[in-house]
């Protein structure tokens, strides 16, 4: 089973992936649209840290996204601001 374990992560390690940024072999990162609690509220880290983040890009704050909406658009503001990016 172990074996069977590595095989999975190489071929999950050379999907292409959109503007993710992971360690090889994680599966942490999936996307928002697949989230079985995505539609659920933003959680309080996420309203927060996007707060900041629209503060900072000077757009604003939208307090009812939902877990997946608040975690594209905390995306998109990482980018738009440069905040939180991996270098």
């Amino acid at each position: 089973m172990e074996n069977q374990n590595k095989d999975h992560e190489s071929v999950k390690g050379n999907e292409p992936q959109e503007d993710k940024t992971t360690q090889k072999g994680s599966n942490t990162v999936k996307d928002p649209d697949e989230w079985t609690t995505g539609d659920e509220p933003m959680t309080g880290a996420q309203q927060s840290y996007l707060k900041t983040l629209s503060d900072e890009a000077g757009e604003e704050f939208n307090e009812s996204l939902s877990k997946a909406e608040a975690s594209k658009k905390i995306d998109e503001l990482q980018h738009k601001t440069g905040r939180g990016l991996k270098e």
